[in-house]
Order: C-alpha cells, then sequence, then structure tokens
C-alpha cells in the first residue's frame, strides 16, 4: 500500500522544511509549494490525500482556496494554517469546509495527530454555514493557546444547537464568549437575550424566565422574547430549586408553560449557560441539580484568567485604547515598560479591570504616551484599602513566572513572524540554569564547595557549568 501524499502550501519556507521532515518521518509522502496557484494545480490533476495550507498567501487567500478545493473535490479534506489566529479566520474556516483549524505557532505532536486523525476518519458531509460570518466583534480577541481552543469550539458550533456552559471567573468575558456564539451560530438573526439570575430576586426567577399569566392578563417572559435566538442565562448557578426544576423540564422536553397557565409552548431557543461557582461542589451540597448540569454542561467552555494569558494583555490594552480614540479621545500609545507592568500584573478583575484602567487613562490623563509609572499609580490608587491574600500583588509562584516568561517568548516570536520557535527547551534551560548558579555562589562568597553542596552537582560538574555559561566568579573577603 502506497504512503498517503500530503499536499503542503506555505510561502515561509522555514514551515515547508519542518512540515516537509517531520510528515516524511512520519511516513507520508509530502509536496511543498509556496504558492497557492501550484496547489491548485496538484488538486485539479487529482494529486494528494490531504491539503495543509496556510490563509495569507502572495497569490491566493488561503481560505478562497480553501472554498475551490471543496466545491471541486468534497472528498480532499484540508487543514488550515493560520498567523492571524483570530475568531474571524477559525470560523471562515471552519463554514468553508476545513476539517481542522490550527493557529500559528503550531504544535507539531498535534499537527501529526490531526493529519492522522483526517486520513483515518471515515469521510464526512460537509455542511455549510449559511451566511457569512459577521465582521470579528471585539474584545473577544486574543492568541493565547486558550484563547485559540476558545475559537475552535465556537467555530465548531457555528450549525449547532447544542447547549453550552461557560466557566470562568468575574470579568473574564463569558458573556462576550456567549455572545460570538449566538453571533457565528445560525441563529445569528435571532434575538440574544441575557439574563443574570443572581441580579434577580429568587422569588422572581421563574416569572422572569418563564412569563406569568393571571386575571389581570398576560407577561411574557425570556424564553418567548429569546424566540428564534439564543437565551443566555448567566449565573446559572444562583438558579432556585423550583427553577432548576423547569428549566430542566424544558431542556428534556423542549417546551414549557407560563407561570399560571396551562397550555405548552415550544422552548424555540439555544440555551447557553454560565457560572463563575463550582457547580460540582454545589451538587455535593445539594444546591444545584446534578441532571441539570449534564443537561446544561454538554459543550463545556472554560474562559480563563488573565493571568493565564498574559500574552493577550498588549492586544487588549491597545484595543481599548482604540476604542476611546474612535469615541473621540486623545489618542493615546503605551510604551514597553508600560506593557511590562501590565503584564506582571495579576489582573483580579480579569479583562474587565484592565478595560475600565484603559478607560480611566484617557479620561483623566492628556498625554499622549502611557508610561509604566502612570499604570502603577493608577492601578494602586483602584485597589481597595484590603486587598487581602488574593489582591493584584499576590505573589506569584516560580513556576507562574516561568510560564510568564514562556508566554511572552513565544508571543515575541509570533508577533515577528516566526511561526516556529526552534531548541526552547535548550533556550529556557539556559536562562534559569545562569542566575541559579550566579545567586548561588553570590550567596557563598564564590565558594565553589559550599555552592556545589546547595545544588546538589559535584565540583567538576560546576565549575564546567561556570566556564560553559561564563559565570564571573568573585572572591569572598
Amino acid at each position: 500500500m502506497s504512503a498517503p501524499v500530503v499536499l503542503v502550501a506555505d510561502d515561509d519556507r522555514s514551515i515547508r522544511t519542518v512540515l516537509g521532515q517531520a510528515l516524511g518521518r512520519n511516513g507520508y509522502e509530502v509536496r511543498t509549494t509556496p504558492s497557492a496557484s501550484t496547489l491548485w494545480q496538484w488538486v485539479e490533476a487529482g494529486e494528494g490525500d490531504l491539503v495543509i495550507t496556510d490563509v495569507v498567501m502572495p497569490e491566493e487567500n488561503g481560505l478562497d482556496l480553501l472554498q475551490r478545493i471543496r466545491a471541486f473535490r468534497p472528498d480532499l479534506r484540508v487543514i488550515v494554517m493560520s498567523a492571524q489566529s483570530t475568531l474571524v479566520t477559525a470560523v471562515k474556516a471552519t463554514q468553508r469546509g476545513a476539517f481542522e483549524y490550527l493557529p500559528k505557532p503550531f504544535d507539531l505532536t498535534e499537527l501529526l495527530a490531526v493529519v492522522e486523525r483526517a486520513l483515518e476518519e471515515p469521510a464526512f458531509t460537509f455542511e455549510e454555514g449559511g451566511e457569512p460570518a459577521p465582521e470579528e466583534r471585539m474584545p473577544l480577541l486574543g492568541r493565547s493557546v486558550p484563547m485559540q481552543d476558545i475559537y475552535r469550539i465556537i467555530a465548531r458550533l457555528t450549525t449547532s444547537d447544542l447547549t453550552v456552559m461557560i466557566t470562568g471567573e468575574s470579568g473574564t468575558g463569558k458573556e462576550l464568549v456567549a455572545r460570538a456564539l449566538h453571533d457565528y451560530g445560525h441563529r445569528r438573526t435571532g434575538p440574544f437575550v441575557a439574563v443574570n439570575l443572581a441580579a434577580i430576586p429568587k422569588d422572581r426567577i421563574e416569572t422572569e424566565l418563564f412569563g406569568q399569566e393571571s386575571g389581570g392578563g398576560r407577561v411574557s417572559g425570556r424564553f418567548e422574547q429569546a424566540a428564534g435566538g439564543t437565551l443566555f442565562l448567566d449565573e446559572v448557578g444562583d438558579m432556585p430549586p423550583e427553577a432548576q426544576i423547569r428549566l430542566l423540564r424544558v431542556l428534556q422536553d423542549g417546551e414549557f408553560t407560563v407561570t399560571g397557565g396551562r397550555r405548552a409552548i415550544r422552548a424555540n431557543v439555544r440555551i447557553i449557560a454560565a457560572t463563575q461557582k463550582d457547580l460540582r461542589q454545589a451538587i455535593a451540597a445539594g444546591t444545584f441539580r446534578e441532571d441539570l448540569f449534564y443537561r446544561l454542561d454538554v459543550v463545556p467552555i472554560r474562559v480563563p484568567p488573565l493571568r493565564d494569558r498574559v500574552e493577550d494583555i498588549p492586544l487588549l490594552a491597545r484595543h481599548f485604547l482604540d476604542e476611546a480614540q474612535e469615541e473621540g479621545h486623545t489618542p493615546k500609545t503605551l510604551t514597553q515598560d508600560a506593557l511590562d507592568q501590565l503584564q506582571s500584573w495579576r489582573w483580579p478583575g480579569n479583562v474587565r479591570e484592565l478595560a475600565n484602567l484603559m478607560q480611566r487613562i484617557v479620561a483623566l490623563h492628556p498625554q499622549e504616551s502611557v508610561t509604566a509609572a502612570l499604570i502603577e499609580a493608577e492601578l494602586a490608587g483602584a485597589q481597595p484599602e484590603t486587598t487581602g491574600t488574593s489582591g493584584p500583588r499576590e505573589e506569584e509562584s516560580f513556576a507562574d513566572v516561568v510560564a510568564r516568561h514562556i508566554r511572552r517568548y513565544l508571543a515575541m516570536g509570533d508577533e515577528h513572524g516566526d511561526g516556529l520557535h526552534t531548541a526552547l527547551h535548550e533556550h529556557i534551560i539556559a536562562e534559569v540554569e545562569r542566575p541559579l548558579l550566579r545567586v548561588v555562589l553570590e550567596a557563598t562568597r564564590g565558594n565553589q564547595i559550599r555552592a556545589a553542596a546547595i545544588l546538589g552537582l559535584n565540583r567538576n560538574t560546576l565549575r564546567k557549568k561556570i566556564r560553559e555559561l561564563d559565570i564571573p566568579l568573585s572572591k569572598g573577603p
């Protein structure tokens, strides 16, 4: 049996080389090209069992080419790569028939797994996404790995009515994710109705959701108002037991009755729920129904806290400043030290806190250049008198610091268009090892025997590392 043929199109030579070598080592026959037209010629000639293509290429946009390939050879699967890494790119790739969308820089292990799956899974019938995706609504943006995972889930659900449970801390943007699911879904022309259950008195929640019928007339509830669209139940963990039972019946039977009424009404809505609570703990405590949880948690989406996606902070901060400029405020730029300051903050209020900070700076400070000193002053002034252990200056673990540094390193490489990062393990180990040895040697006043004992190394190994890492030695007094 001949090896599967993979056609690769990317105008970046380094990516073509890496993919060619990796796929070749795994038993595939690989043909690579920097040209969209050459790829199309191969496809027209009936060549290839799988296509891997970039989006941005000189001759033709990869998404337009994808559409042509799917129309000409519906059985040929296409994997789309992109350094743009936006929600719109993920949605458009999926709507136009991509088997998978992979943001750059990609993980080779993941790509090889996707290739294997694409070649082994039975043929699928592609379902058109309907109307074109709307223009990207910000600020659901970011190029971090957690956000890319969210984009891919949203893209896969554009033709689905599956119930979604969104979890995450306050201020992370759960409603923005819900809104994106609606805006890019097939119900986008219908209403998007959001209900914050934590803001409604518990004895009014059933009436709010299902409406009320009495001698004085009939009031429609949110289920009826959202007909043909999406009902977003925010803070669903605050729902009282009686309302939980009625919501469970809607999810089971697809219909509901108005409070005080008798006639069953079909629930023509897509339900998206969100919470910042741990619902499994609530189930254990007896305050949330387990059967309702599993009905809501069909597709779980976890929105990460901002401290876990620090590489997205510059993009978000600039976006909020650009929004202010569009409203007529003075244009502002962030200095590099200001960006460093923003990325070192813990952000207990998450994206909402960052947005508020940028809006406050625009309103209160006329200067065009936003510096680290200004950021620090505003952050300090905005904190409550007692922040406790969970405040913005909460002590970071060493692992947190290293993780933040690696994310920034990867993000910088992506911004410069490198696409792939090589020898990262060696690079990071060297960056950690040199200060480790230097600080221990300083603490022992250059005593290599004591330093070796503290480090758990023999003296010869320590001497070798001192030479290799070019660590200056200082003699003790």
